[in-house]
């Protein structure tokens, strides 16, 4: 049963049209209410366009050029003003009641960001009973303090606390680790809930980009200065991507010890790894 969230849902798309399809058919699987869903159509060359342009959505924005990741973002935010927005890759593939869990399980634990746990890269195992496995062995489960950008609901509170995401092209998908320190140093509360799963392709519309500039893909395609986006030197930055990885490990450890998996899965070589 859809509980009566106030919610929005806004997924950016640079190309990639098949996946979005695949995204859009998950959807409807999930009886979603398209006039929730607001779509950004960030410059792309393929068919998006016509396709977007088919679906009754809540909202359709057109740019003419690929503005980054925070741009598109904000667009969709400020589309239909809910009192949740959830940002979602355009290569995710959703489960049932997906949306619904991850609100509920967020006013539940009082968390005003809020993530889906993953499942990240092939999808060549049966998604749908997986889940509800995984479910059934972790629920009520939250990892605090940790979080992705591959699919996250946030609180219009958030908006007034830290502002919304940078709305600078050149950093190419930075900005989600500039918004993540924002709520570090607001002491904002964040986690993942094992009461909402995805399934993720990994990477779909970065690959894209790089493929498309010529950029090797173990390569970055920030321009920026990391350590003065994040107001971090160099040495500051290491130490926190270490104890940040380290927390993960723990994490990671108690989960596979308490449930038998993690609330951050890759696909691989049909196994499931859960070593991040």
């Amino acid at each position: 049963m859809k509980q009566n969230f106030d919610y929005s849902i806004v997924f950016p798309c640079l190309n990639c049209v098949d996946f979005t399809k695949q995204f859009i058919d998950s959807m409807l699987n999930d009886n979603q209410d398209f006039s929730r869903l607001v779509a950004v159509n960030n410059g792309s060359s393929d068919s998006t366009a016509e396709y977007l342009s088919e679906l009754k959505l809540g909202g359709l924005i057109t740019n003419k050029k690929n503005y980054g990741f925070g741009v598109p973002l904000n667009q969709g935010a400020m589309a239909l003003q809910t009192e949740w927005t959830v940002f979602a890759n355009n290569d995710i593939i959703v489960t049932p009641n997906w949306v619904e869990n991850l609100l509920s399980s967020a006013e539940k634990n009082n968390l005003s960001v809020i993530c889906p746990s993953i499942i990240e890269e092939e999808l060549d195992y049966d998604l749908k009973s997986t889940v509800k496995k995984f479910k059934k062995n972790m629920s009520g489960y939250i990892r605090y303090g940790d979080a992705h950008a591959v699919c996250i609901a946030i609180h219009e509170s958030i908006w007034d606390k830290v502002g919304f995401f940078r709305a600078q092209p050149s950093l190419f998908g930075f900005e989600d680790k500039i918004f993540f320190n924002a709520l570090k140093r607001e002491k904002i509360n964040i986690g993942i809930t094992s009461d909402s799963w995805i399934h993720h392709f990994g990477s779909i519309t970065q690959k894209t980009m790089k493929k498309d500039l010529g950029i090797d893909f173990e390569k970055s395609l920030v321009k920026s200065d990391k350590n003065k986006e994040l107001c971090r030197n160099f040495l500051l930055r290491k130490i926190d991507k270490f104890a940040t990885k380290r927390t993960r490990k723990k994490l990671t450890k108690y989960e596979v010890n308490t449930f038998g998996n993690s609330v951050l899965l890759r696909r691989i070589n049909g196994n499931f790894d859960w070593d991040y």
